[in-house]
């Protein structure tokens, strides 16, 4: 146990140490210094304002920046912005980032996508509003004709035409109910007559 521990305190074993603390100092300069120039060390680029440009522009724009992209599924339509235009990005415009970072863009697609339209016929107004707003269509007006259900929808227009429940349509479509105003004709008397 004491030649260990004369060992400890000899020149030999302060030297050795001495000579492992030189080389492990200068392989973490060496380490440092090799991160430092592999990862761009305190050498940022600003992220450009994408938004609004088309795909085609936003890959010049990219390239030019030194960055990379990935373009994510398109979300629901904006009319805000131009058809397959860059609508969201990340990281923001602005952020300070590495080159070659990769930025994730949203495109905005070519239209709404279309919902199908419910089934109100013979439902009153009241309701048949709450059910096209619930799909995400409109009730642009509504018209009345001679029938004896007052506030009953017995015909959708969309654009002047007549469809019917099933029917896709774009969402936030404008359409026009046609319902009941509650008289009845003697046409629709004679009708039921002859039944």
């Amino acid at each position: 146990m004491g030649n260990f521990f004369n060992f400890l305190k000899s020149r030999t074993f302060l030297i050795q140490i001495g000579l492992a603390l030189v080389v492990l100092v200068i392989t973490i300069f060496l380490v440092l210094g090799w991160l430092n120039s592999t990862t761009n060390h305190g050498e940022f680029v600003e992220v450009p304002d994408f938004s609004k440009q088309s795909v085609m522009e936003m890959r010049k724009s990219i390239e030019e920046a030194g960055l990379r992209y990935e373009v994510l599924d398109s979300a629901n339509y904006n009319p805000d912005f131009p058809r397959f235009s860059i609508i969201e990005q990340n990281p923001v415009a602005g952020a300070k980032v590495k080159t070659n970072r990769k930025i994730y863009f949203t495109v905005n697609p070519s239209g709404y996508k279309k919902v199908t339209v419910p089934q109100i016929i013979q439902v009153t107004k009241r309701n048949a509003s709450s059910m096209l707003k619930a799909v995400g269509l409109d009730v642009q007006r509504v018209t009345y004709v001679d029938e004896l259900g007052k506030d009953m929808v017995y015909q959708i227009k969309y654009k002047g035409k007549y469809i019917k429940p099933g029917d896709k349509l774009p969402k936030t479509s404008k359409i026009e109910l046609v319902c009941g105003n509650g008289n009845i004709t003697d046409r629709a008397i004679i009708k039921a007559d002859s039944e």
